[in-house]
Parts: C-alpha cells; sequence; structure tokens
C-alpha cells in the first residue's frame, strides 16, 4: 500500500523518538501489504482497532500514542488522518478527524 502523509510520521518522531521505532516498524508493515479488508489489517496487526469499514486505529510505542488511518482499498492507499496522545485521541472524533 501506498502511505500518504509520511513527512507527518517523520515530523511526529522527530518530537517523539521514543515512537519512531513503531512508526517505522509500522510504516515498513503497510507499505509491504495488499490488504483488501480490515479483516486483513486486524489479522497482520492484531492490537489494531477497526473504528469502521475504513479506519483503523494503531497502538504506538508500547500504546503512549495512538494512530489513525483510513485505507482506500481499492487504490491501497494508507491516509494517515491523526496520530498523537491517548489525551489528544480522546478530545477528537476518530470517524471524522483529519489532522493531516
Amino acid at each position: 500500500m501506498r502511505v500518504i502523509a509520511r513527512n507527518t510520521l517523520v515530523d511526529f518522531w522527530s518530537r517523539h523518538p521514543e515512537a519512531k521505532v513503531a512508526l517505522e516498524r509500522w510504516y515498513h508493515l503497510v507499505r509491504a501489504a495488499r490488504w483488501s479488508s480490515t479483516d486483513e489489517i486486524q489479522k497482520a496487526a492484531p492490537k489494531s482497532k477497526i473504528l469502521n469499514r475504513e479506519r483503523v486505529r494503531f497502538e504506538v510505542a508500547g500504546g503512549n500514542y495512538r494512530l489513525v488511518v483510513a485505507f482506500d482499498f481499492g487504490r491501497q492507499v494508507a491516509f494517515i488522518k491523526f496520530i498523537g496522545s491517548h489525551a489528544e485521541y480522546d478530545r477528537v472524533d476518530v470517524l471524522t478527524v483529519s489532522q493531516f
């Protein structure tokens, strides 16, 4: 899959270096994937949470941060919609947030 807004990840881990390894691992997992449904994402990343048919939440850096991604399975694209702490995550509507 193609990841839209990789620079968002780079910017985030430059401010939060403890998240770099986890975000790089996530990026490489998604880049190598050819998922066609959220069920396939759940199998590849069992700790992820399906939010709806296109959005998935991933725990980052041992659960210190949360990453929300919208997937377009037809075009094989992953759009980063949100990344932040639990407190920041709790303040957004994860089904509509589009931080980037």
